[in-house]
């Protein structure tokens, strides 16, 4: 069984989170862009970027809570 050169190696969960990650901080080296670009899955990316965007808009409405109630 051989390896098919023209299959693109997949990326972890981990992999998405962690770009989704730095594309929030603006932060990222073009190589590691150009890497996340061959082994990334688009929807896996929306579907991150949405559940991260959920955790940070929760997040400033209940620091906003807790600041305008102390």
């Amino acid at each position: 069984m051989t390896a098919d050169p023209s299959r693109k190696p997949k990326a972890s969960l981990w992999d998405t989170v962690k770009a989704v990650g730095w594309s929030f901080f603006g932060v990222r080296k073009n190589s590691a862009y150009q890497e996340d670009l061959g082994k990334l899955n688009p929807l896996h990316i929306i579907a991150v970027a949405f559940a991260a965007v959920i955790v940070f808009v929760v997040g400033l409405v209940l620091l906003v809570r807790y600041v305008v109630a102390a």
